[in-house]
């Protein structure tokens, strides 16, 4: 043991991974207010406005719509374990690592499931997707809408459509896609979403948001053995928030925090942060195009939040990320599965979707990589400013907002 320790210090880090993401000042605020009991009627009126900001965020009036007090994958396990038990048939289209936790949760549960297998950085075709639906017709299906692990956003329309054909409930996973991309729950057909605090929605770890359609509420309701988890039921959740009847110690700093992010998110609006983060991932890909470098994802199908360059031929990741956090206090991280080696795992997103950030780490990265003798083509900064000017030009040319 020590004699004494000191306050924490912790480095200062510019978090350009998967997530956690940046953090705005007003949340980081937010952590150091006064905390109240769990059962004060203070929290329940910053649970409520989370509620109202999380409908705004999932573009849903669902009103079962609240926060798990855990990470997202808690969000996962609460989705999972409230709507799928012994003998449920769930089918799980499979392209990435988290579709492959969603598989291994619903066997946990004794589930029957039935998979859809892509290789990972491909998706999903609307054509694909209803045939394995109406072939296997299930009573559950599981997709992940933005897939972290390759950087692949799965169109979910076509998904819904057939498994509402065959009455199945739909369950999406938005841990990266809320707040940094359009989710449109209502509008898709979606039955229950889960997300996370720490990417899109730019809190700090230890919250999952979740939504329920009123479809999959009353067959909650109508379930007939209570769930497993007592922590996860969403019976006793909805009981908690609404009701104000104990189930557990929600964390006041976490709320507060959560409700400062999402009210960020509001001032912005989502249509303005939308496209904000999709222009900051079209010139990282400019930049790392130039460069010479590929990503994994074709276009159409590529997350704007996170970005998956290829690791060149004969480039160490690890070196590269090891020498971009070390220089630069730069985060990124590596591929993991078949991708482990292969790809960076590169997050413009929330907060952090920022003109400077995309600079930042495309002149970091350059050097890092010609450091280990690849030459690239041409300057990713450069071109990615070339990207940015352009898009001044044509915004002065409309009369628009670049």
């Amino acid at each position: 043991m020590r004699d004494r320790y000191p306050p924490l210090e912790p480095p200062k880090r510019l978090l350009l991974g998967p997530g956690p993401s940046p953090v705005s000042p007003r949340v980081y605020e937010a952590l150091r207010k006064p905390i109240v009991g769990h059962m004060d009627p203070y929290l329940f009126e910053v649970a409520a406005e989370i509620r109202e900001l999380l409908q705004y965020v999932f573009e849903t009036r669902n009103e079962l719509t609240l926060v798990v007090s855990g990470t997202g994958t808690s969000g996962m396990e609460t989705a999972i374990s409230n709507f799928v038990g012994p003998g449920t048939k769930v089918a799980v289209f499979v392209n990435g690592y988290f579709c492959e936790r969603i598989s291994e949760m619903a066997r946990r549960q004794g589930a029957e499931v039935v998979r859809l297998e892509r290789t990972w950085g491909e998706a999903f075709s609307p054509d694909e997707a209803r045939d394995f639906i109406r072939r296997e017709r299930p009573a559950v299906v599981a997709f992940v809408h933005g897939e972290t692990s390759t950087g692949v956003v799965q169109e979910a329309k076509a998904i819904c459509e057939a498994a509402h054909e065959v009455d199945a409930l739909v369950i999406a996973d938005t841990v990266t896609t809320l707040g940094n991309m359009p989710v449109k729950v209502d509008e898709t057909g979606i039955d229950i979403a889960y997300s996370c605090s720490q990417k899109g929605l730019a809190c700090t770890p230890g919250l999952a948001p979740v939504t329920v359609s009123p479809r999959a509420a009353e067959r909650l309701r109508k379930r007939s053995t209570p769930n497993r988890s007592f922590y996860l039921d969403l019976a006793l959740l909805e009981d908690y928030y609404h009701n104000r009847k104990y189930h557990h110690t929600a964390s006041a700093s976490l709320l507060y925090a959560m409700r400062e992010a999402l009210a960020d998110i509001y001032e912005e609006q989502l249509e303005r942060r939308f496209e904000r983060i999709r222009r900051n991932h079209r010139a990282f890909v400019a930049g790392i195009e130039a460069m010479g470098l590929e990503m994994l994802v074709a276009e159409p199908n590529r997350l704007w939040p996170l970005n998956t360059p290829r690791v060149p031929e004969g480039v160490d990741d690890a070196k590269v990320r090891q020498y971009l956090l070390n220089e630069f206090g730069i985060e990124v991280l590596g591929g993991f599965g078949p991708l482990a080696g292969k790809v960076l795992r590169v997050g413009i997103m929330g907060a952090g979707s920022t003109r400077e950030n995309v600079l930042a780490v495309l002149e970091a990265l350059e050097r890092a990589l010609t450091l280990q003798g690849w030459q690239p083509k041409a300057s990713g900064k450069e071109a990615a400013e070339a990207f940015y000017a352009g898009l001044n030009l044509s915004a002065a040319s409309t009369g628009a907002q670049a």
